[in-house]
């Protein structure tokens, strides 16, 4: 892949230049600010966005609204955003901003090297990666909001649900909870049913499936 990074810290940056590096891709650009992320990531076209959320010149959400923008403009940019700390209007602002290709994960998340390339490579193919911190904290918060859609899913469907919004394939899913693909595909079609969607959806429905589980979450 054809990768841009984005993080004021230098140290940082070399640290992601050489595992991603190692692994066989190629960084065409590293930055320090989200106006240099926006060009970069406008002009270059890259294959995967990896970019820090508090960077120059604010240090609050620069990384974020560079990342929005850049997908108000190409809506399905892969980017895949770091933060230091969980913070939920974080993952919906993205979230609202494209339809897949994009990712949420803590920084404490690199140190495990075979995860964060896994992450990498889900964004880029599509993806939507959500880390399970952040999952936690959605599922605790929804299920205290009294959502509907969410309220009729059983515990079992929430699980999934909730390692789908994660990244994981039905074998994933399966190996996580010890049951069967089989048994996961099931969930899902009860899954998609209960959000109101159909195999004639135009989009891709597991995708949909959390996108439009985090924006209904966000609503309430």
């Amino acid at each position: 892949m054809r990768i841009v990074i984005a993080d004021d810290s230098a140290l940082l940056r070399q640290g992601l230049r050489l595992i991603l590096e190692d692994d066989g891709h190629e960084v065409i650009a590293d930055v320090e600010d989200g106006p240099s992320m926006k060009r970069a990531a406008l002009e270059l076209d890259p294959d995967l966005t990896v970019c820090d959320i508090r960077m120059p010149p604010s240090h609050t959400d620069e990384g974020l609204r560079a990342s929005v923008e850049v997908r108000r403009e190409r809506p399905n940019a892969p980017i895949l955003l770091l933060s230091q700390y969980v913070v939920l209007a974080y993952a919906e602002d993205l979230v609202a901003s494209g339809t897949g290709s994009i990712g949420y994960v803590l920084k404490d998340r690199v140190s495990d090297i075979d995860a964060f390339l896994d992450s990498c490579r889900r964004v880029a193919d599509g993806g939507t990666v959500l880390d399970p911190h952040v999952v936690q904290q959605l599922l605790l918060r929804d299920n205290h909001g009294g959502d509907a859609p969410l309220a009729s899913l059983t515990a079992r469907e929430t699980e999934v649900l909730g390692l789908m919004a994660e990244g994981h394939t039905n074998a994933g899913i399966a190996e996580a909870l010890f049951i069967g693909e089989g048994g996961v595909e099931k969930h899902c079609q009860r899954i998609f049913a209960k959000l109101g969607l159909t195999e004639a959806d135009d989009v891709h429905r597991r995708v949909t499936a959390v996108l439009r589980y985090l924006k209904r979450g966000g609503a309430t």
